[in-house]
């Protein structure tokens, strides 16, 4: 089956931590006010920004990550990110040619390239005005297939500095979308892994996107922002693979604002072998679903809930005997913290024998992962790609994985054949095989799980 690629734009920084996400976000929130149909998509692993793309669009969170899924397959999930809708906005990772630090593709510019996409580039202006014209040329002129259509000012003064910027980019004959000016009330909330997810909060938020709305639409000629997006004319591409159908199971899937990160074609994937996924809330459901043969537990931030994680003892208690009677489990990030016996020096699941707790150093970067035994997920020697994003360690950090990078390996992790925990995040848009594989022991399990 094929798809039609609609019409589509990146929005890229010049680097990270300039307001681009506020800039994309909003571009998706006056788009859709204007009446048009936008999709989104966010390049790289992040969870967090697609989370607000949703909420400003009406349409489902998407990743479009060539390191996690290969670069071949980006077209097509880019097709599943637009299907039905007038055009896609694609926000970028970080700055416009950042990415991994292997030579593997995985930029903006990289997926701007794989989708034949005209870039907008958002510069923070707040301390330039002539110099944004040297800026705005190096990023034009530095990769040979990127197309930079057009610039957008973000953190202008006055009127007076707006025309500066103006008259600084017209030499080099790029047009300037808009210029949005400088206001405390943009400046959304922040933690320790990035923006506080739209789950937390999904009121207030949504009445910050509305007035994020106002402003891009007042400030940004939208008019212009959509003939860029057309300027990519229409292709198409493959439908991405899905795994083969396994038999039908039950999955329980934690949800709630501990636990927002679950790559939306991850949950699709599971669907798709024959999973009925049923949500919970750790915080507040006193069991798992009933007649579940299958549990998963993604990352988020249990570490900011985990006074009211440990109060919920009935869920912990009712986790813990089903995991022990062999409930297929796979726990990424803050499921393996869930998992844990402790977080912070409070109780947890207790099913891994490890005591995490929140640091103060940052470990994040792509891996290469490989079981070091019989898991859930497949044999040992099972070899899959993932992300890992955390302040949090755990002592014993386990050895069922071995992760590795440009820069060494290391043991992560705790496995058995019904489970796995690990820190590892796992996209399934390019190789559903891994769901494939925990579905079918799922399925297995299905008899042979006594019900609680």
């Amino acid at each position: 089956m094929t798809r039609t690629l609609v019409p589509r734009v990146v929005v890229a920084g010049v680097a990270s931590g300039v307001g681009k996400t506020t800039v994309a976000t909003g571009l998706l929130a006056a788009l859709r006010a204007r009446g048009l149909d936008v999709a989104p998509a966010k390049v790289g692993p992040d969870f967090i920004d697609p989370g607000y793309h949703a909420l400003a669009s009406g349409h489902p969170p998407r990743n479009l990550d060539p390191w996690l899924c290969g670069a071949d397959v980006v077209p097509a999930l880019a097709g599943r990110a637009s299907a039905g809708s007038d055009l896609l906005v694609v926000e970028g990772v970080m700055g416009l040619f950042d990415g991994a630090v292997d030579g593997t593709p995985s930029s903006t510019a990289d997926v701007a390239a794989l989708l034949d996409a005209p870039v907008v580039l958002v510069v923070d202006a707040a301390s330039a005005s002539t110099s944004v014209a040297a800026v705005v040329r190096g990023f034009r002129d530095h990769d040979a297939r990127i197309r930079l259509a057009g610039v957008i000012c973000n953190r202008v003064g006055s009127d007076v500095h707006e025309q500066l910027l103006r008259e600084a980019i017209a030499a080099l004959d790029i047009p300037v979308l808009g210029c949005v000016r400088r206001d405390d009330a943009l400046v959304w909330r922040d933690r320790h892994l990035g923006l506080v997810p739209v789950a937390e909060q999904p009121a207030r938020v949504q009445s910050s996107l509305r007035r994020l709305a106002a402003v891009v639409g007042r400030d940004v000629d939208l008019d212009a922002v959509v003939r860029i997006a057309r300027s990519a004319p229409p292709r198409p591409v493959d439908a991405p693979p899905v795994p083969a159908r396994a038999g039908h199971c039950r999955v329980a899937v934690a949800t709630g604002a501990a636990f927002t990160f679950a790559y939306r074609d991850n949950l699709e994937a599971l669907e798709a072998a024959g999973a009925e996924v049923l949500g919970f809330d750790p915080l507040h459901d006193e069991a798992l679903p009933d007649g579940v043969d299958g549990l998963f537990v993604g990352g988020g931030f249990p570490e900011v809930f985990g006074e009211d994680l440990a109060a919920n003892a009935a869920l912990l208690a009712d986790a813990r005997g089903r995991i022990a009677d062999g409930l297929p489990t796979w726990a990424e990030c803050g499921g393996l913290l869930w998992l844990a016996e402790q977080l912070d020096g409070r109780p947890m699941v207790g099913s891994v024998p490890t005591h995490a707790r929140l640091g103060d150093r940052l470990t994040v970067g792509y891996r290469h992962a490989t079981t070091t035994v019989d898991s859930v997920v497949g044999p040992a020697g099972t070899a899959l790609r993932g992300h890992e994003l955390h302040y949090s360690t755990c002592d014993p950090e386990g050895t069922a994985l071995t992760l590795r990078s440009r820069f060494g390996e290391r043991g992560d992790g705790f496995a058995g054949p019904t489970l796995l925990a690990t820190y590892l995040h796992h996209h399934a848009g390019g190789d559903p095989s891994i769901v494939e594989a925990f579905v079918r022991r799922c399925v297995r399990a299905r008899r042979a799980v006594p019900a609680r």
